[in-house]
């Protein structure tokens, strides 16, 4: 695993040991959940959010981000997360209009954009950014969708908190050392290139101890 930390490395260790014992559990729930490691698709181009510790020629010069059609990459998992300054209990509903951050599991940094142009389209600049799973306020992203809740069958949205942009994907490719991965930007105004799926990974959720203390400790959704 390239550039992992020692908190990235704790991700993935605690994502691998969510997985084995998720296996065991056949419930499925219907929403997306704090401390849930998933992928997330662009419905319009079919390809999944991903990074990897490749960094952008020109720009920022962070960590880049792309969109890939392959669906095993483990390198396509994020972690769905609070606020630095915001309670996100592991296994409580994302509610709509909350704001999260999304940290790629392999490299503990975080899903971020700036005014930094992208290098293929020329909207704004998306990266990741920060070490161990901290970074900045650019890391934070609204989750718009139509109901309480970030369903997961529902194709939602992700505004960039600090500059309104939305998380999106027009189909720019890149070539190499990343050939034929999409370029991923924030643009203004939403449309059919903003909207993304939960979809394969680890969903966490609330369970009930025998005292009647809330224990966010339970996986009970795997999928790879």
């Amino acid at each position: 695993m390239d550039n992992c930390t020692g908190h990235s490395q704790f991700l993935l260790s605690s994502f691998l040991l969510t997985c084995l014992f998720g296996l065991s559990l056949g419930t499925e729930l219907s929403f997306v959940t704090c401390g849930s490691v998933v992928k997330l698709l662009n419905v319009k181009h079919n390809v999944r959010l991903h990074s990897h510790d490749v960094r952008y020629g020109s720009g920022s010069g962070q960590q880049s981000v792309t969109g890939v059609t392959t669906v095993e990459d483990s390198n396509s998992y994020w972690s769905v997360r609070g606020t630095s300054g915001g309670l996100c209990h592991r296994g409580t509903p994302i509610n709509c209009g909350q704001t999260i951050r999304l940290t790629h599991v392999n490299t503990g940094r975080n899903l971020h954009s700036h005014y930094f142009v992208s290098p293929l389209s020329s909207n704004q600049e998306v990266s990741a950014f920060g070490e161990e799973g901290e970074g900045d306020h650019l890391d934070e992203w609204t989750v718009q969708c139509g109901g309480a809740v970030w369903e997961r069958e529902e194709a939602v949205r992700f505004q960039h908190a600090s500059t309104d942009a939305l998380l999106s994907i027009t189909g720019e490719q890149y070539g190499r050392p990343i050939h034929g991965q999409r370029e991923v930007h924030a643009m203004t105004g939403p449309s059919q290139h903003s909207l993304w799926r939960a979809m394969e990974g680890v969903y966490m959720k609330p369970s009930e101890s025998p005292l009647g203390n809330r224990d966010y400790s339970h996986p009970l959704h795997t999928e790879f």
